[in-house]
């Protein structure tokens, strides 16, 4: 049975960070991930400074502001009809996909002697006083002094663990999502359509690519029931808002539905296991603060683990990551709720739009 300081399960963002954080203090760290190769999908794609400022102390942040786009424009288009053109704020942060942070991360980590180990799924957990024991999917088993749970809204390590998950959802989607090429739309600007009779649609180039991310608002079919993302139903949403004669969507290498969900655990840590990011807490992604908390979190949850690893009082400094981040986990959530709602507000309005969730 292979032993390891820190084991951490999920390899998205906060993962990552974490693993860095760690790797870089000199501690044995271990990354699992249920997935059997890494995603090229553009998903959360906007690091806040607060992000970034953390990448720059891991070493990571280079190639993302070599990459990443700063200072995008919003142009607004109401009923078909070019609006105006909307800056982001100078402090909004930078554009970039979110399978770019993740690769910029693996790089680092590689860079500090640990890579990602793909095709391990998590699905069993033992604790005693001296440290975690992991089963795989695979019969491996995994030792650990601290077992970190880095692995989303649907985080297997909270469910194992029994840790409350509590809010509210809607049963469902709000939006469909995908990145998809437009050849012969420019892509200098983020392009916002919605229409008099309700409903939208929002092309964003993403850096270092030929495609676009796709946020729309679903279709439904004859009974009023939202109908799956597919490229057939992106394209008449296009057509139906955009009402741009000749643009073509094409090769959709990702498809996915969004649901407004505000939840977060009722604790995040029990014993020597504990719960960061998406695993913790999820929200509405008005303002971008999802991905960008969780990466806050594992900043912080590097600086618990280390002083619990290496000092004497390790409950004291494990209990303090706890008590910093709930509330502000709590605040987020607040936040970000009422940040959609000035957005789905605003976007009735020809000219505004999602730029009031920045403010």
């Amino acid at each position: 049975m292979s032993r390891t300081d820190v084991l951490i399960a999920g390899s998205g963002p906060t993962g990552l960070t974490l693993a860095c954080a760690l790797a870089q203090r000199g501690f044995a760290v271990r990354v699992i991930e249920r997935r059997t190769a890494p995603h090229r999908e553009s998903r959360g794609k906007g690091l806040r400074a607060g992000s970034i400022a953390i990448f720059k102390e891991l070493g990571a942040a280079e190639p993302l502001i070599a990459a990443g786009t700063a200072g995008v424009v919003l142009r607004k288009y109401f009923d078909g009809e070019h609006v105006n053109d909307t800056p982001t704020p100078a402090d909004a942060g930078l554009l970039i996909g979110q399978w770019q942070t993740e690769e910029a991360l693996r790089d680092r980590l590689a860079a500090l002697g640990v890579h990602v180990e793909y095709g391990a799924e998590l699905v069993g957990i033992t604790q005693d006083e001296e440290g975690v024991r992991v089963e795989l999917a695979n019969g491996g088993v995994i030792a650990a002094r601290y077992l970190a749970g880095c692995d989303g809204g649907r985080s297997t390590t909270r469910k194992l663990l029994g840790i409350p998950f509590e809010g509210n959802g809607d049963k469902e989607p709000a939006m469909v999502i995908g990145d998809v090429r437009a050849p012969g739309l420019g892509r200098d600007v983020w392009h916002q359509w919605f229409t008099s009779e309700g409903g939208g649609m929002m092309l964003c180039p993403m850096p270092g690519t030929d495609s676009f991310q796709l946020q729309a608002s679903p279709e439904q079919d004859e009974h009023g029931e939202p109908l799956p993302p597919s490229l057939e139903s992106f394209q008449r949403i296009f057509d139906r808002c955009a009402r741009v004669p000749g643009i073509r969507l094409e090769d959709p290498t990702w498809l996915s539905s969004w649901r407004v969900n505000v939840r977060m655990a009722t604790r995040v840590r029990e014993g020597r296991v504990l719960l960061a990011g998406d695993a913790a807490h999820v929200h509405p992604i008005a303002g971008g603060l999802g991905m960008n908390t969780g990466i806050e979190d594992a900043a912080a949850l590097g600086r618990a683990l280390a002083a619990a690893l290496a000092g004497p009082d390790a409950d004291a400094a494990l209990d303090a990551y706890e008590a910093e981040r709930l509330p502000v986990a709590a605040g987020v959530l607040a936040d970000t709720a009422e940040r959609y709602e000035r957005v789905m507000e605003a976007v009735r309005t020809p000219g505004r739009g999602t730029e009031v969730g920045l403010d």
